[in-house]
């Protein structure tokens, strides 16, 4: 087919080359045949919380805490079975929020969170509907007000959703869109191509709140964060970029404890949690933008996950960073158009529901 050679051309000639990326280093591996499909990976003290994504097995439709050598060490079940379970965060108090967001077909009605409080023995689930049809989404951050923040898994420019009211049990919350995200462009090689560097899979915040970082299958994004404003920073800010190359199939990122590092892990068996360091010393590309954006609706507490931190300094891109652009309007829609014409968003679409 003559387009996506078009396609390719056109992509060489825009973005830049990937620079050498030093190899990440493995915390642990998770070896636990339950955790085959994980999409979604918190720090929590010293060990982890995850979660698979939609598993078809019962008993992978759990909260998963592991210890700091991977080992599962307590799960908690849901009170009823989620839909697609494809990202988690974590309140500064303890609380886990579990993003029940993924929707491959874009046919849900509503999505929904589930709610972990500490200690607690099941989640509470609050459900939430969007203002301009269905739509598939992979990434969830909490901002410091206690908002939850759902980020969608549109190709080139992803939307960022806030709830227009608190959440409330036993009532669909409308969602409002608060703005959107351009996705950088890179040259990271990653198992889906050029449409692999295009949709956001993940999303994690900072444990001092000054940060979140948004990943691709290629690579991670980190945006500073002031005064817990998450949507202004992914929707206003610049960002620093971290190469995450040839990852299986990565969709979940997460801070290290002490927020030195982004931690990463792939679906499948037997798979390591790896680590990516980050400089201290780097600063981002170009000053944050000082554009207000749309003020998320508050959701009580105890929903603070991000904590506004504005004397700590600037964390930066990993050692190899690979350099980041914005699409020009024009080559966006060229290059849209020809991912759609070339089949690629679908390959996307269907490349992981097993039978």
């Amino acid at each position: 087919m003559v387009l996506p050679a078009v396609a390719a051309v056109l992509v060489t000639s825009i973005i830049p080359a990937a620079a050498a990326v030093e190899s990440p280093r493995t915390v642990c591996r998770i070896t636990d045949d339950r955790l085959n499909e994980i999409s979604g990976l918190v720090t929590d003290g010293d060990g982890y919380v995850v979660v698979n994504d939609g598993a078809d097995d019962p008993d992978g439709r759990r909260v998963f805490f592991l210890n700091k050598r991977c080992t599962v060490t307590r799960t908690v079940a849901y009170p009823s079975r989620p839909r697609d379970t494809e990202d988690l965060a974590r309140g500064a108090d303890g609380t886990i929020w579990v993003g029940d967001i993924g929707d491959n077909g874009n046919s849900r009605e509503t999505i929904a969170l589930w709610r972990l409080a500490p200690g607690a023995r099941k989640p509470a689930l609050f459900r939430l509907s969007y203002p301009d049809g269905a739509r598939d989404a992979e990434a969830l951050l909490v901002a410091g007000d206690g908002t939850p923040v759902v980020i969608t898994k549109d190709p080139v420019t992803a939307g960022v959703y806030v709830p227009s009211e608190p959440l409330r049990a036993g009532k669909t919350t409308p969602l409002k869109r608060a703005g959107d995200v351009p996705i950088p462009v890179t040259a990271t090689s990653n198992p889906f191509g050029f449409a692999g560097r295009l949709v956001i899979t993940g999303a994690a915040a900072s444990p001092d709140g000054t940060r979140v970082a948004l990943r691709t299958y290629s690579d991670a994004f980190e945006f500073d964060v002031t005064e817990g404003d998450v949507v202004r920073a992914v929707t206003g800010g610049s960002s620093r970029t971290t190469a995450l190359p040839d990852e299986p199939q990565g969709e979940s990122i997460a801070y290290s404890a002490d927020g030195s590092a982004l931690l990463t892990v792939s679906e499948g068996r037997d798979v390591p949690i790896l680590s990516y360091p980050l400089s201290p010393s780097a600063a981002p590309a170009s000053p944050p933008s000082t554009a207000p954006s749309p003020s998320p609706s508050v959701v009580p507490s105890p929903a603070l996950s991000v904590v506004s931190s504005p004397s700590a300094a600037p964390s930066a891109a990993a050692a190899s960073p690979v350099a980041a652009s914005t699409f020009p309007v024009g080559a966006v829609a060229a290059a849209l158009g020809m991912i759609v014409a070339g089949g690629v968003t679908g390959l996307l679409i269907a490349r992981r529901r097993r039978s």
